[in-house]
C-alpha cells in the first residue's frame, strides 16, 4: 500500500468545514437536479430492486441477495443472523458452518452507514457481548475477517442502455493510526492529531492501551474501520484504475440483478494486484447513497473536492433518468423521510465499533 501520510496529515477542505455547509453547494445542486429531472426522489431508482435505489434504507443483504455466481465468487464469506436465529449458540455455531466462516469475524448491523455497529469479533464470548447489546429486532452480518492489507472504495455507473459499465472514482481507504516518537503516550498522539482525535467520539471504542508509549516510528492502528467519521484517511486512487480492475468489477456489477450505480468496498492484497484485477474482496456494496469518498484527500482542493461530488450527483441523475424511462419509478418524499429518521434511529442503538 501507498503511504498513508504517517503522523498528522494535513485535511482536505472538506474536513475542515461544518457539514451544514458541506450540505449547502451539494443540496442546491440536487434541487436543480431536480427541477432538471422532474423529480427530487429520482435517484431512488437508479437501482431498481433495491429499497430507494440505495439512497437509504436498505440493507446489506439485499445487494448481496442480489448477486450470481459470479459476483458472489468475490463476496467476502458471511451469514446473516435475524433475530430468531440468535437465539442459541448452536444455531449460531449452525449458520457459520454453513458459510463457511470461523472466527475472526467482522459483525455489522444489516441496516447501517458509516461503520456504526461494525467490530472485529476473535470468538464466541466477544460475539455474545456484542449481540447481548445489538438491537433485538435488527440483523446482524457475520462476515470472514479479510486480513488483506489494501482496502478500498470503487465507484461504479453504468447506464441501462450501455453494454458496459465504468469506475467513476476510486478511494484508497487508511484506518485512523498515529505514529509513534518514542516520547508520546498513545493519547498524547491522539490528541496533536485533528483527525485521529476522531476516534474517540461516542459509538467508537479504541482498542488498544492509550497509555503506552510507542517506539519512534511505531505506527498505531486506532480502529478496525476506516470511516473518516473516526479519523479514517482517504487518498485518490484514480492512478489505479485499468482496463484490468474495469473489467473485473464490471463483470461482479453485471452478475447483479438491475445494478447500474454505487460503491464496492473492497480489500486486496497490494496495489499491484487491485490494478491487475485480482484477489478483490468484495465486503459491501452500497448504491444511490454512496459517497464520492475520493473528495476527502487531504492533497485535493476545495474546487475538485467538489467537482468530484457534483460529477457523482450528475451522472446518479441521468442514471436514474434512464431507469425511469424504462418503467421504474422513483419513491415519494415521504417515504424517503420515514427511511431516513428509521436508519437514523438506529445509530445511536448499535453497540459501538472498533
Amino acid at each position: 500500500m501507498p503511504d498513508a501520510g504517517g503522523g498528522a496529515v494535513r485535511r482536505n477542505p472538506l474536513e475542515r468545514m461544518p457539514k451544514w455547509l458541506i450540505c449547502v453547494p451539494l443540496v442546491l445542486q440536487w434541487l436543480w437536479l431536480g427541477l432538471r429531472h422532474r423529480s427530487f426522489t429520482l435517484p431512488s431508482a437508479a437501482n431498481p430492486g433495491i429499497t430507494a435505489g440505495g439512497l437509504v434504507g436498505e440493507t446489506k443483504c439485499e445487494y448481496f441477495d442480489a448477486m450470481g455466481p459470479l459476483a458472489r465468487a468475490s463476496l467476502a464469506p458471511y451469514c446473516a443472523l435475524p433475530p430468531e436465529a440468535r437465539a442459541s449458540k448452536a444455531a449460531i455455531r449452525a449458520a457459520m458452518a454453513r458459510a463457511g466462516i470461523a472466527f475472526p469475524v467482522v459483525a455489522k448491523p444489516d441496516l447501517g452507514m458509516c461503520g456504526f455497529g461494525v467490530r472485529r469479533i476473535g470468538d464466541e464470548p466477544a460475539l455474545a457481548r456484542y449481540l447481548a447489546t445489538f438491537p433485538a429486532a435488527q440483523t446482524v452480518v457475520l462476515q470472514q475477517w479479510i486480513p488483506d492489507a489494501g482496502e478500498a472504495g470503487v465507484f461504479y455507473a453504468r447506464h441501462p442502455q450501455e453494454p458496459t459499465g465504468r469506475i467513476t472514482g476510486l478511494a484508497l481507504r487508511f484506518p485512523p493510526q498515529v505514529l509513534g516518537d518514542g516520547l508520546s503516550t498513545v493519547a498524547e498522539l491522539i490528541a496533536a492529531d485533528p483527525r485521529a482525535g476522531r476516534a474517540q467520539r461516542s459509538g467508537h471504542e479504541i482498542a488498544v492501551d492509550c497509555s503506552r508509549v510507542p517506539a519512534d516510528g511505531e505506527s498505531v492502528r486506532l480502529a478496525m474501520i476506516g470511516s473518516t467519521r473516526v479519523g479514517g484517511l482517504y487518498r485518490d486512487g484514480s492512478a489505479c484504475i485499468t482496463p484490468d480492475l474495469t473489467a473485473a468489477i464490471d463483470a461482479i456489477a453485471q452478475d447483479m440483478r438491475q445494478f447500474h450505480f454505487g460503491r464496492f468496498d473492497l480489500r486486496f492484497p497490494d496495489l499491484q494486484a487491485l490494478r491487475e484485477g485480482r484477489g478483490l474482496r468484495v465486503m459491501e456494496v452500497n448504491g444511490a447513497g454512496s459517497e464520492a469518498i475520493q473528495a476527502w484527500d487531504p492533497d485535493l482542493g476545495a474546487a475538485q473536492a467538489f467537482g468530484m461530488i457534483f460529477a457523482k450527483q450528475r451522472v446518479l441523475f441521468e442514471i436514474a433518468a434512464a431507469n425511469r424511462a424504462r418503467g421504474h419509478r422513483p419513491i415519494g418524499l415521504a417515504r424517503l423521510a420515514r427511511l431516513h429518521w428509521m436508519q437514523q434511529g438506529l445509530l445511536d442503538a448499535y453497540p459501538p465499533s472498533n
